[in-house]
């Protein structure tokens, strides 16, 4: 069992006990990347974070005025778009964009309203050689410049070379399309910052999308984001993997605008009241029942994380070649899973998996969770995966591309409803977190107080070091 003491003499909180991440990583049986090295932990204070952010309809407006209108937000990937006509439509909240091929080495994204009577341009995701609104006929060729006013002399007003398509903010990034509203926004590049090297060793942009799966859920969006931000809620709400899971022994690194909770596979939870053998960790990985044979004994003298990131290397070689075999047992085996503010969160090594959160349309008490899988592949790239929309009726397991993972997200989808109804009738005005295990949250919650409150951001922040101990970072990144 976890003790509950362990907190250093000014009260902030320690990691937990039991072996750091770091020191998993000095067992590895492979070279470990210098990305799994970087220890960048904050810590955000302990306040309580208003429950408003949650269920009140004017925070959501805030949102829409001082969040969705100026942050960089990942809208497609490239492949959504190979060839020079295609266009994505990109909603969020009150707003609907095409995202444009509009030259082979040229992406644009326009607002999706006709300038003539406001609209909608586009309707659906597809291919075109004009933009042309389907209610009076106003046309724009693809680089948006003005290419047909039916009846022309009735419009004296319009001058060609100033009814242009808007245009907003375009960029890319390892095969994400990454868009944003503002006319002053910064260069995607500053905005994402160190994460940009951080990836290089995982190259996201040659994998295809294998899988995409959309569901709509009743909750504010941030309810649904923040069940994938900690690794807290593994003891309760999926305790069938917790004797392979170092769940409350994750590392938590934050840095400016993204951050990331690194949780290591083929290693026990430390709320665990009893020891896993070696053999016991590997059926629960790979779901056996008690009373069946296992297809890979583990003997005691053995490493089941070892043995597990062998067998993920042979799954991924035929798609991968020989890369498996630069990676390490820890990009085999553990969960890191990075989160790009506000709602953006690509995942290291083979994971594969791309989650993104946002508002169902202009409901603030409902949000569409969407689960991309990025895949290694050999040989010519497959086409993207369309978007799957599960029905209300259906789960994640209905969505068989997700395989077991399908079963872990019904777990975590069982209680966001729940979290949403419990927010709306609490008496309590905020809710608590944890200082360390659930810091990724609080780091959420200290942007959105400087974008949507505008709130100055914190120049001192405390950082709990590998060991435990705290230091003062000067809110500079370790």
């Amino acid at each position: 069992m976890e003790s509950t003491d362990h907190k250093s003499d000014d009260g902030t909180a320690q990691r937990s006990p039991g072996l750091s991440y770091q020191q998993l990583l000095d067992t590895d049986t492979h070279d470990v990347p210098d990305v799994l090295r970087l220890e960048s932990p904050r810590f955000l204070g302990t306040q309580d974070v208003p429950i408003d952010r949650y269920i009140s309809r004017e925070w959501h407006d805030k949102e829409v005025a001082n969040l969705w209108s100026r942050v960089w937000q990942f809208a497609c990937r490239e492949d959504d778009i190979p060839e020079v006509g295609d266009y994505y439509i990109y909603e969020i909240v009150r707003s609907s964009y095409l995202v444009m091929r509009t030259a082979p080495d040229e992406i644009k994204a326009y607002p999706n309203a006709c300038l003539h009577r406001g609209r909608l341009l586009k309707e659906y995701n597809g291919q075109c050689g004009e933009i042309r609104c389907p209610f009076h006929g106003f046309a724009w060729a693809l680089d948006g410049t003005l290419k047909d006013v039916p009846a022309d002399w009735d419009f004296p007003q319009i001058k060609a070379d100033e009814f242009h398509l808007p245009e907003i903010s375009v960029d890319t990034w390892a095969g994400f399309v990454m868009v944003n509203p503002d006319p002053k926004a910064e260069p995607l590049a500053d905005f994402l910052g160190e994460i940009v090297d951080q990836f290089a060793v995982w190259d996201l942009e040659n994998r295809y999308t294998q899988a995409h799966i959309a569901k709509v859920i009743d909750c504010n969006w941030k309810v649904s984001q923040e069940a994938f931000c900690e690794a807290y809620h593994v003891n309760a709400t999926h305790p069938q993997i917790m004797p392979y899971l170092g769940d409350t022994n994750s590392q938590i690194d934050i840095w400016d605008n993204f951050s990331r909770v690194i949780t290591a596979g083929g290693t026990p939870s430390p709320l665990l009241d009893w020891t896993p053998s070696q053999d016991e960790m590997m059926r629960a990985m790979m779901d056996v029942r008690h009373d069946m044979d296992s297809p890979l004994e583990v003997s005691d003298d053995q490493s089941m994380r070892a043995i597990g990131a062998k067998g993920t290397r042979e799954r991924w070689r035929e798609f991968a070649g020989d890369w498996v075999d630069k990676m390490s047992d820890a990009e085999m085996m553990d969960s890191i899973d990075y989160t790009v503010f506000p709602n953006f969160h690509p995942w290291g090594a083979f994971n594969r998996i791309v989650y993104r959160f946002r508002p169902n349309g202009d409901d603030h008490r409902s949000c569409i969770m969407e689960c991309i899988f990025l895949a290694p592949f050999s040989g010519e790239k497959p086409p993207p995966a369309p978007v799957r929309w599960l029905e209300e009726h259906e789960t994640f397991t209905d969505a068989t591309e997700l395989g077991m993972l399908g079963k872990v997200f019904n777990q975590d989808l069982f209680n966001m409803a729940k979290v949403q109804r419990g927010l709306e009738t609490t008496h309590k005005p905020g809710i608590t977190l944890s200082a360390y295990q659930e810091s990724k949250v609080r780091w959420l919650h200290a942007l959105f107080s400087e974008w949507v409150d505008g709130e100055e951001p914190t120049d001192v922040s405390v950082s709990i070091s590998s060991n435990g101990g705290a230091s003062s970072t000067n809110g500079s990144d370790q």
